[in-house]
């Protein structure tokens, strides 16, 4: 009895330090994960706590927080097992913010100003509905197969798909949602924002306005080997800095994410692991930086917030779009876009017209093509702040396609050679987008 007592005592020692030193400082970020997407689903699409909770929150470690919507107040607060409790505040034209205690809630704060652009014109860009069109060169059959394969058979929950959208040759030719979700739902886009981030320097590069090929304006780097760093490295995610993208633990993107309050700040003080041009790493420290150096560009914060829509995403009509903000009224470039399926189908078709959007050039031709083309130590797999098939990751599918990719699945898929864009918004990283994109482009047979 005494070595069982002896044997037990060491198990729950060893579990009691296991714990403290693993799981205890995670807190924070479960708690600040749960509480921020609580928030923003809720306040920003109207979701249920339930819904949430058994969908967006339905991940490991994050389904043991408790949560509560206090609607009045318009904060979102989260646990686990009474410890670690966060908060998220959603305030109109902001979106929802992870905040801490010192975060004055009463501080008067400035808002975007919109101007939705409405007209009579049909989809893509106006807001009535599109007329039927019937493309002879689809076959409509193996479209629809392919777009019904994407989502999960009732009483399944593998392929977790909310959306898929296909537009060809400007013209919806397959689109469908899981239950609870419809055209007009905005879906978090997570790293698909790095994309709309990295397009400010598009248009402001073709304003005449910005140089991306000088060194970026980050005071603390003027005095070291980091002076050499370009606004170009940092598009290309090729700065050379040290940078941990692990979502799994405690590293610099969870940090920053769920406990920064300046975000722009997160990777500025890192060392040098490498060279710039020469050492791609994945960093969405990286995004946020470049969001911190667009807040420099203009002499208040108020035409910082203006240009993001008034540049981009009211003047294609992403009416539905919204940015998010840290606590220092930073845009969280790398992370936090919402849209419907169709206003990120969108963005897509921007890009599948160069920069073209009715008749208006938002960023010149070769910004597309800048985006587009592989980076060095990418292995072509990645462009500036777009994701590439140039070494065909995609086997199946055309090598000239790129992406918007984010978190958990969500894909803005454009393919030049074949006019065409496809969304998919999901929950699952395992999704099959080589099948789902390949059959889609498989319906299509290409015309002269």
């Amino acid at each position: 009895m005494k070595n069982f007592l002896k044997i037990f005592a060491v198990i729950l020692l060893i579990a009691l330090v296991y714990l403290r030193l693993e799981i205890y400082p995670q807190l924070d970020l479960i708690s600040g994960f749960s509480a921020k997407s609580v928030a923003s689903g809720h306040f920003i699409d109207g979701r249920s706590l339930e819904t949430i909770q058994q969908g967006d929150n339905a991940i490991d470690k994050i389904d043991w927080a408790t949560n509560t919507i206090d609607g009045k107040q318009r904060l979102a607060t989260s646990n686990v097992y009474g410890l670690k409790t966060r908060k998220a505040i959603y305030r109109e034209g902001l979106g929802a913010t992870l905040i801490n205690d010192d975060f004055d809630v009463t501080k008067p704060y400035n808002v975007p100003k919109r101007n939705l652009i409405k007209n009579d014109l049909p989809f893509p860009y106006g807001a009535k509905e599109q007329n039927d069109t019937v493309f002879a060169n689809i076959d409509y059959a193996k479209l629809t197969t392919a777009i019904e394969n994407a989502f999960d058979k009732k009483g399944e929950k593998n392929k977790c798909t909310r959306s898929v959208l296909v537009i060809y040759k400007d013209k919806i030719i397959a689109e469908k949602y899981a239950d609870g979700f419809d055209k007009n739902s905005k879906i978090l886009g997570w790293s698909m924002t790095k994309s709309v981030t990295a397009t400010y320097f598009g248009i402001l590069q073709k304003q005449g306005k910005l140089d991306i090929m000088k060194p970026a304006p980050i005071a603390e780097w003027q005095n070291d080997e980091r002076k050499k760093i370009t606004i170009n490295d940092l598009l290309h995610m090729n700065s050379g800095l040290e940078w941990e993208e692990n979502y799994g633990k405690i590293s610099d993107v969870t940090k920053m994410l769920f406990m920064a309050e300046d975000m722009t700040q997160s990777q500025i003080n890192k060392p040098f692991v490498g060279k710039p041009n020469n050492t791609w790493n994945y960093s969405s420290g990286t995004t946020n930086l470049l969001s911190g150096i667009l807040r420099q560009q203009f002499k208040t914060h108020q035409e910082y917030l203006d240009f993001w829509y008034s540049s981009l995403l009211d003047k294609i009509g992403m009416n539905s779009a919204l940015i998010e903000v840290d606590m220092a009224g930073n845009f969280v470039g790398s992370s936090y876009g919402w849209a419907t399926t169709r206003d990120w189908a969108k963005f897509g078709l921007l890009y599948l017209h160069k920069g073209n959007w009715n008749g208006e050039q938002i960023f010149d031709e070769s910004w597309a093509k800048y985006v587009s083309t592989p980076t060095n130590g990418s292995n072509g797999k990645y462009g500036a702040h777009f994701w590439l098939n140039a070494n065909g990751d995609f086997p199946d599918v055309p090598r000239d396609f790129y992406r918007c990719s984010g978190y958990q699945g969500q894909m803005v898929a454009i393919f030049p050679s074949h006019d065409l864009v496809v969304v998919r918004m999901g929950l699952s990283e395992e999704f099959d987008f080589n099948g789902l994109l390949s059959e889609v482009v498989g319906s299509i047979r290409k015309t002269n």
